[in-house]
């Protein structure tokens, strides 16, 4: 809000931004429709209600699995139990919790909005869609942690769910089918409140209503389910130890269920951003601003669609960097869950243990993609002839250099010293932060370069830049051996 007026201080700026963010249907999959961008209200509706609302629901699902599922897990809930307590109790009380952290951050973020310059009632409406998104994906986490093995299995199945709701409503938005087509998305109910664009209440009313349903239907799981079990019941370990016998068969073990997931949601984005790819053609061609620089010849519509797909590589990258750094940080929970002193108790050296976490964790993002590279290849490309399969998995592997620098930050930090871990999670809001808004905010060339991103190069330009690509490697390189030095010589827990 505070920068917005600085940044574009005159209506000719921000006709211009209007109409540079109307070019790039990539941010559309990201932020959302941009629906009024001359006001500070509306440009702060559309760059902080898709993603707010997002990280709402990850803070509700966290909540009601942590406080639900995670207690059956670790013992707690039966101490609980043994006490004067209804069966329904405890799903009810972590329900009750994040229903009220939604009120809570739909509050503070009112406030805190209206501080900064924001409309009281714009900035309510905004607001109020972050708590209706955690009203609803709390109810989405309750059902989850009836189904789920364990807590693990139940974050998995509700972020999943948050996940496909997500990427559904951006490719809506990005591909412009039209307004009916929102409804397709829980997601989509709370674009339709149009904060700062019309403050449409009513939507709220429905998405209040679905997470009524859906706790109802959590609570009459919760009383039908076996106490520590779930609606999917887990697999028997092997007889023998097999591969696991050994430190890579353990760790492969250990982060199995994580790769298949992550892989197989990588060539499903493959699949939704090479249709969206597809799609563009025709936003690319009503876009009078982009249809005169066609008719110039100053490039080509295939161009442009490529200039999109490198935008949509750079967004898969830092999903693939979140994958990087959450086996990364696994290693730590292992070491808080008292099971590497075991295995390190033996001829195991404490390097050895570390790389086969770490080959995992760099291998793993840039399978990861690879595969979308290539699946999304295989779909523009049969719709756009000018678009050539080899050139996208070619820029694919153009962005795996910068991701593994992401990587290699949390494994110094989680090497080194773990109380530090963080480092990893803000590596990848950062890079977020100055690859996707940097540029928007105009930011100086060399606080973009801090992103590892901004040194990817668009392979089919006439000259690509492959020596910032050499120096990320470089970092990553260095974080990498920074991580190993002091993982050697720290304590481990």
């Amino acid at each position: 809000m505070l920068a917005y007026g600085w940044v574009f201080p005159d209506l000719a700026a921000r006709r211009q931004l209007a109409a540079t963010l109307g070019a790039n249907p990539a941010l559309s999959l990201i932020f959302g429709p941009a629906r009024d961008l001359l006001t500070a209200d509306g440009f702060n509706a559309w760059r902080a209600g898709a993603l707010g609302g997002f990280f709402a629901a990850l803070m509700a699902i966290f909540i009601v699995v942590r406080n639900s599922r995670a207690q059956e897990d670790s013992g707690q809930a039966e101490l609980l139990a043994s006490g004067v307590m209804g069966r329904q109790t405890r799903l009810a009380v972590a329900l009750a919790l994040a229903v009220l952290a939604s009120l809570a951050l739909g509050v503070v973020s009112w406030l805190v909005t209206v501080a900064c310059g924001g409309g009281w009632v714009n900035s309510l409406a905004l607001s109020a869609t972050f708590t209706a998104s955690g009203l609803m994906f709390a109810g989405v986490a309750g059902i989850a942690a009836q189904i789920g093995s364990d807590a693990r299995a139940a974050n998995s199945i509700a972020v999943a769910t948050l996940g496909v709701a997500f990427v559904v409503r951006g490719y809506l938005d990005a591909s412009q089918t039209g307004d009916r087509a929102v409804w397709l998305t829980p997601l989509g109910w709370l674009e339709e409140v149009r904060p700062a664009a019309g403050n449409h209440w009513w939507p709220l009313l429905l998405a209040a209503g679905f997470a009524v349903v859906l706790a109802s239907v959590a609570l009459a799981l919760h009383a039908r389910r076996d106490f520590g079990q779930g609606l999917i019941a887990p697999r028997r370990g092997p007889a023998r130890g097999g591969a696991v016998a050994s430190v890579w068969g353990l760790a492969l073990r250990i982060n199995r269920g994580a790769l298949i997931s992550w892989l197989v949601a990588f060539a499903g984005l493959g699949l939704v951003f090479g249709f969206l790819a597809t799609a563009v053609g025709d936003v690319f061609a009503s876009n009078p601003n982009l249809g005169g620089l066609i008719k110039a010849g100053a490039t080509s519509e295939a161009g442009l669609i490529f200039a999109f797909l490198v935008t949509i590589l750079q967004l898969a990258g830092i999903i693939a960097a979140v994958f990087g750094v959450q086996i990364v940080m696994r290693v730590h929970a292992e070491e808080l869950e008292y099971r590497v002193e075991p295995v390190l108790a033996g001829a195991l050296n404490r390097a050895k243990y570390l790389a086969s976490n770490a080959v995992i964790a760099f291998a793993g993002p840039a399978v990861a993609l690879l595969i979308a590279g290539t699946v999304i290849g295989l779909v523009a490309a049969a719709a756009e002839p000018g678009i050539a399969v080899g050139d996208v998995v070619l820029q694919a592997a153009a962005t795996v250099p910068a991701v593994w620098t992401i990587v290699g930050l949390a494994l110094a930090a989680v090497g080194a010293n773990p109380r530090v871990r963080l480092a990893g999670w803000l590596g990848v809001v950062a890079t977020f932060a100055l690859t996707l808004l940097g540029p928007m905010f105009r930011l100086w060339d060399w606080v973009l370069g801090i992103s590892p991103l901004w040194h990817v190069p668009n392979v089919t330009a006439a000259g690509p830049g492959w020596s910032g690509l050499g120096w990320v490697a470089l970092a990553a390189a260095g974080f990498t051996v920074i991580g190993f030095a002091g993982f050697r010589r720290r304590d481990v827990l």
